[in-house]
């Protein structure tokens, strides 16, 4: 494709020109030319789609190809027919005439197509195969064409696999023994696909009394080399043997598979309340005790020969081989769980006796806990606090175990030094906390250490607490973070504030009794009588500038407390100024050869202009009136004047309103 593009752009454009005077301004014309042209040249894009057909062929021989050197069937179940497309081409350079086609191989037929007659050059004909196997296993045939092409016969191989469902039984009986009378004996069947085609189960049946089945596998397919399960059933209601069986019937040649099923209903015997015992949580160290009472239900005495226990920590009492209980009778025995550390434990208790439910266990679980006891901070160093004055922190107790945490006692040592708000006996539940404070009142002078003890459960006990603080002599100390505030020039009726910062230096406790200023216009906020600073604690103060004069102003502002550099002030100073106000004016220089302008006012507009402000011309384009009055409105106009001392017309008016 061939493209062109032609651009052009031409621009002019004029100077901007300006000139301005006070009556009047002239503006040149601004032209712009802006020329932009462009050409684009978009060429066609053309192009064919191919075909195949068939085509006359004079050449000296015809081929014949299939479209696939074999045709495979893969899996086809036995009784079903899979049917496959086979193309066969001419590929060579002059027609085939077909003399015969054949098919060989157990289960293939040709099912349509049969290719017979002649065939031009790049002409195909369709075959239909069908396999419907005779046999489960491979099958394996061919499909022949006979004809004058050059590569005849041609032969295409034929290959598929016959497959066939099978169905089995995991157990193939099921014995359910000994069931007491009113219990549910359950046993779990495996059904299993064993052949090589997916199996339906068409019907599930149970019979023989009290025989049932949970989860029935009707309706649902097995996968070659799959499973599924569902459970048999058997709930006596009578003393005896009882039978039955199970018929599945299934697409499968060995259909129906049918399970034998056998059970014994037997009258109740040995019995134990509770069935299992869960401990929950035991602190580690201590024991937790559950008692089990065993019972005969049954027509004859039970004989217990053994009792064991099993699993760390589960021990038991009371129980012993040779313990007879009469028919209607009971006995009762102690399991015990003594954990030896944290965590789950689980274990069993197992009674042989001449009862038909001969041996029975019993479940054991149990949780073995400790807490765990800590505080935050874990020592309380007080530092420096003024004797007689009282410092206090807080402390906070966790429990970062798994049993409750009990604080049976607290104690506390060393001079000067006391606990409040902890209540004894106190629980802390597994994860929460509790707070308490540790007090330092120093009687005197010099270091003191001391601790804090607390008896508890957990395995650190008594679990202590270093304390320690200094006592030292009492100061009180007021200071300012400046020494003066200047406020520099302040209008008349206007008030400028600064700020400064009041802070207890010393290791007491500091009372204001009165906060005061000196100087007209200087006033204080932020601090008022009878308020108290701790040690290093700070207030705001804000100071206020307001003169109502002006000159210059000098104060002070005083702070009286108990403190012993009492009373702490800091200078002040400012000045009060008078507001001026003035016009400013300017113009347009004149064109013609000028040594100056005068400069007149007036009070009302278009003149009487009678104030002339300039005693003699002024050279500069530029005036200033400091004369004015706020809130009156004054008109301005200038006239220029040449070295002969002639004087222009007046200029256009200015107005300037003074507020």
């Amino acid at each position: 494709m061939k493209n062109s593009e032609q651009n052009s752009t031409r621009q002019i454009q004029s100077q901007k020109l300006r000139s301005r005077s006070w009556g009047a301004m002239r503006c040149g014309p601004l032209p712009t030319i802006a020329f932009l042209a462009a050409i684009v040249a978009i060429g066609g894009l053309s192009g064919c789609v191919g075909y195949t057909g068939a085509k006359t062929g004079t050449g000296k021989s015809g081929v014949l190809s299939g479209n696939s050197a074999t045709v495979a069937f893969g899996n086809v179940g036995m009784g079903k027919t899979a049917t496959q497309s086979l193309t066969v081409t001419n590929t060579g350079t002059a027609a085939v005439n077909v003399s015969s086609s054949s098919i060989t191989g157990a289960g293939y037929t040709v099912a349509s197509g049969s290719p017979s007659g002649s065939l031009g050059v790049g002409q195909s004909v369709t075959v239909q195969i069908a396999f419907a196997p005779q046999a489960n296993g491979s099958a394996t045939g061919s499909f022949t064409i006979a004809s004058d092409a050059s590569n005849s016969p041609l032969t295409v191989a034929l290959t598929g696999t016959g497959t066939q469902p099978g169905l089995a039984s995991t157990p193939a009986s099921v014995s359910f023994g000994n069931v007491v009378v009113g219990a549910t004996g359950s046993v779990s069947v495996n059904l299993s696909n064993t052949g090589s085609a997916s199996v339906t189960i068409s019907q599930a049946s149970v019979t023989g009394t009290r025989f049932t089945i949970v989860g029935s596998p009707n309706g649902q397919t097995i996968q070659a080399g799959q499973s599924l399960s569902f459970t048999a059933q058997f709930l006596p209601t009578s003393v005896g043997n009882a039978t039955g069986s199970i018929s599945v019937a299934s697409n499968a040649p060995n259909s129906p598979v049918t399970i034998a099923l056998t059970g014994a209903g037997t009258e109740a015997g040995l019995g134990v309340s509770p069935s299992a015992v869960n401990f929950k949580g035991v602190v580690v160290g201590s024991s937790g005790t559950a008692t089990l009472n065993l019972s005969n239900s049954g027509s004859s005495a039970v004989t217990i020969s053994q009792a064991s226990v099993a699993g760390t920590g589960f021990t038991i009492s009371g129980l012993a081989a040779g313990l007879t209980i009469q028919p209607g009778q009971n006995s009762s025995f102690t399991a015990k769980f003594l954990p030896t550390s944290t965590g789950s434990a689980s274990g069993s208790v197992s009674i042989s006796s001449n009862s038909p439910n001969s041996p029975m266990t019993i479940a054991l679980t149990g949780t073995g806990t400790q807490p765990e006891i800590g505080a935050i901070p874990s020592s309380a160093p007080f530092g420096n606090v003024a004797v007689g004055n009282t410092n206090s922190q807080t402390i906070t107790l966790t429990n970062g175990g798994t049993a409750n945490l009990i604080i049976s006692q607290g104690s506390v040592s060393g001079n000067g030094f006391k606990i409040t708000g902890l209540s004894t006996p106190m629980t802390i539940t597994p994860g929460s906390n509790a707070t308490f404070n540790a007090v330092f009142t120093p009687t005197g002078a010099g270091k003191v250490t001391g601790s804090i003890s607390l008896a508890n459960d957990a395995p650190s006990s008594p679990y202590t607490i270093a304390l320690s603080g200094t006592g030292v002599a009492g100061t009180l100390l007021l200071s300012f973070n400046v020494s003066s505030l200047s406020f520099g020039n302040v209008s008349v009726g206007s008030n400028t504030s600064l700020p400064a910062t009041l802070t207890n230096t010393g290791n007491s406790n500091v009372t204001i009794s009165s906060a005061n200023t000196t100087g007209a216009g200087f006033t204080v906020s932020g601090v008022s009588s009878g308020e108290s600073l701790n040690p290093n604690q700070s207030i705001p103060v804000t100071v206020q500038f307001a003169p109502n004069a002006a000159g210059a102003v000098n104060g002070n502002l005083t702070i009286v407390s108990n403190a012993t550099d009492s009373p702490t002030s800091i200078g002040l100073t400012g000045t009060g100024t008078q507001q001026t106000k003035a016009v400013a004016l300017g113009w347009t220089a004149s064109t013609s050869s000028v040594i100056g302008y005068n400069v007149y006012r007036g009070t009302a507009t278009g003149g009487p202009y009678s104030s002339k402000l300039t005693s003699s011309p002024v050279a500069s384009t530029q005036f200033t009136d400091s004369a004015v009055q706020s809130g009156q409105t004054y008109y301005y106009v200038v006239t220029s004047v040449d070295s002969s001392d002639a004087e222009s017309v007046y200029s256009g008016q200015a107005t300037a309103t003074i507020p």
